[in-house]
């Protein structure tokens, strides 16, 4: 559904006339703007996370899902 490209077209006309052609050179520059700085807090996270891991002598732990299930008991059964 969202890989047809008509979907594409009218989310382009709707966008053009709900920003309208000039504003959106601005609106562009805007955005990669905010996502180049998103990455560089990002990066700069991860650094210090890493400097922080060094000077620890640790190692980062990873999360890893449980593989246990649960299953019920048959000692607690309901009394009638």
């Amino acid at each position: 559904m969202w890989r047809e490209w008509w979907f594409w077209v009218i989310v382009l006309v709707a966008v053009l006339l709900l920003f309208g052609a000039p504003k959106l050179p601005a609106l562009a520059k805007s955005l990669g703007q905010s996502m180049r700085i998103f990455r560089k807090e990002v990066k700069t996270m991860k650094d210090e996370r890493a400097a922080d891991n060094a000077a620890d002598g640790t190692k980062p732990v990873e999360a890893t899902p449980a593989t246990a299930e649960a299953k019920p008991s048959d000692d607690a059964k309901p009394s009638a």
